[in-house]
């Protein structure tokens, strides 16, 4: 009875922490439909410079800390017009990471 209960308080604890809508927080985010969220290269806009010597497709990654201490880890894919196109969010928990 002791080793049932307690599994279900850890089943309910474990759903409990997974189910965020917060983008921020998700740890995987891939699809047509992900948003730019603070820190996103995109955030507010496409940025001023574009890439012109890169080949069109070539993809690039961005990685900074979100406002929970999380990093974010970002792919990018550059588009014909040289515009960013978000393709994937990473959110990753790193012990012991720099506390600033």
């Amino acid at each position: 009875m002791k080793k049932r209960s307690l599994s279900i308080v850890f089943v309910l604890g474990l759903s409990a922490c997974s189910s965020t809508s917060d983008p921020a927080m998700r740890p995987f985010d891939a699809g047509p439909g992900i948003q730019p969220i603070p820190g996103s290269i995109t955030y507010g806009g496409q940025p001023r410079t574009r890439l012109t010597k890169s080949p069109i497709g070539s993809t690039l990654t961005h990685e900074f800390d979100n406002a929970f201490g999380y990093r974010v880890i970002e792919r990018y894919v550059l588009q014909p017009d040289r515009s960013l196109r978000l393709v994937s969010r990473r959110v990753v928990r790193i012990p012991f990471s720099r506390g600033d």
